[in-house]
């Protein structure tokens, strides 16, 4: 065998290791990052003003985008569910079947998705250029432990602002179907709400809770993470936004899927 064939075939390995060490102190750097945020959110004093402004920025100013969504959703899925339901005779179900799709998996999903489009990607370049402008160099030097003073709040944030835009999203999808399904298609108001009452239990409400609770966590994790280890430069906040939205997208599905599996 040549000299030079050996080395040649080990870059493949060498890449793949490479990689592998990667991820690995990546996944490392993840869970620190959020242990020490959640070590830091039961100790006083608490950060109440930085807090109210997070939830404002995530909350507050997301209504529009959710409401927006939601109502549309709804109205799409109404017209669909009635069509579908109409084939078999089955149009009385168009409540339950409108209440459960929102309430179990596309308010909880879709509402993190939009939050984490239009603030989650706010966040991530906010704290990038913190980063690369080090003015989270100068809070340690004045001695503002950087985590404290801005992880922790969006994190309690998303915490608090997720299941809020989450039911928003529920309420208004709802009203979206009832306005197609109902006043559009002639189905029976007392028909739409009836069976619902019938068919969604506080098992299925606390299932989009605890989803929405986790996305919140994932998201505001994700996001606030990209941007503290963001890279140098404009082109490396900008890496890091594109990032925190993807991961934080995909992440959002997977884990769907997971809790949609163990819960009931």
């Amino acid at each position: 065998m040549n000299r030079g064939t050996a080395p040649a075939l080990l870059h493949p390995i060498e890449s793949l290791g490479r990689v592998s060490l990667d991820i690995v102190e990546s996944l490392g750097r993840f869970g620190l990052f959020l242990g020490q945020a959640g070590a830091w959110t039961f100790v006083p004093p608490f950060k109440v003003g930085q807090l109210l402004q997070r939830i404002h920025f995530i909350g507050f100013r997301s209504l529009s985008v959710i409401v927006l969504t939601g109502a549309f959703t709804g109205m799409v899925l109404g017209l669909q569910v009635f069509l579908t339901l109409e084939r078999f005779g089955s149009e009385a179900f168009l409540g339950p079947a409108v209440a459960l799709s929102l309430i179990r998996e596309l308010g909880p999903v879709l509402a993190a998705l939009m939050v984490t489009g239009r603030a989650g990607s706010a966040l991530t370049a906010e704290i990038g250029i913190m980063r690369i402008t080090e003015q989270i160099d100068a809070l340690t030097v004045m001695a503002l432990n950087p985590m404290r003073y801005l992880i922790v709040p969006i994190i309690v944030a998303g915490l608090i602002t997720f299941p809020l835009m989450t039911a928003m999203f529920d309420v208004v999808g709802i009203f979206g179907g009832y306005l197609v399904g109902v006043r559009l298609l002639g189905l029976s108001e007392g028909t739409y709400f009836g069976e619902m009452r019938t068919f969604v239990d506080m098992a299925d409400i606390m299932t989009g809770f605890w989803k929405s609770l986790s996305f919140g966590v994932i998201v505001t994790w994700v996001c606030a993470y990209k941007g503290y280890y963001t890279g140098h430069g404009a082109e490396g906040v900008s890496r890091a936004t594109t990032q925190a939205v993807v991961l934080s997208s995909v992440l959002i599905l997977v884990w769907d899927y997971f809790l949609g599996s163990v819960l009931p």
